[in-house]
């Protein structure tokens, strides 16, 4: 038996279960994307990216997980907005399971031209929402500007500098436990 109070309450559905306001105009767009995520990021550009993942990991035990995709599933897309398939994501890839809570899954969506950085609850509580913000609208303006990879390499950095302070050498370093290979998705 569950007692609940008035300060309680019971979730009945995981996070990602989140219910967006549908969208016929989002799904049509998703629907109508021409896949180009190939032609935006080049094998030398993911060689590059993979190269500041590294990088930016350096120093601490964040892992940061890139995820680049063209458009939204288009069984989803009618449902789900960039946030939810963020988090979605975030879980199916384990990016939560890290031994010190330590992953952060950068999203990028192409079609809608968005970012959305998703951390894990260890970093989150030491963190301020809003330079998780700053280093959404710097990438989304470089997108705009078509400087793909400059965006992506930028937020990387960025991200590993928010981390290297975040755990300022408290922790030893430990291997690598998220690829450091962008995850593209057409």
């Amino acid at each position: 038996m569950v007692t609940t109070t008035d300060t309680t309450e019971i979730v009945t559905q995981p996070k990602t279960a989140e219910v967006s306001q549908p969208s016929f105009k989002r799904w049509l767009k998703h629907f109508l994307y021409m896949p180009a995520t190939q032609r935006y990021f080049s094998k030398h550009d993911q060689a590059a990216i993979a190269q500041v993942v590294t990088e930016a990991e350096h120093g601490h035990v964040g892992e940061i997980q890139v995820v680049i995709e063209g458009h939204l599933p288009v069984n989803q897309a009618y449902f789900q907005n960039t946030r939810m398939r963020a988090r979605q994501l975030f879980a199916e890839l384990g990016v939560w399971d890290t031994e010190y809570n330590s992953g952060v899954l950068l999203y990028i969506n192409l079609c809608e031209r968005k970012v959305e950085i998703v951390i894990d609850r260890g970093i989150k509580t030491a963190t301020q929402q809003m330079i998780w913000d700053e280093i959404c609208q710097n990438m989304i303006t470089q997108l705009v500007d078509q400087q793909f990879k400059e965006a992506v390499v930028s937020g990387v950095m960025n991200i590993g500098e928010v981390l290297n302070h975040f755990y300022a050498q408290s922790i030893k370093e430990q291997d690598n436990e998220l690829t450091n290979a962008p995850i593209i998705i057409d």
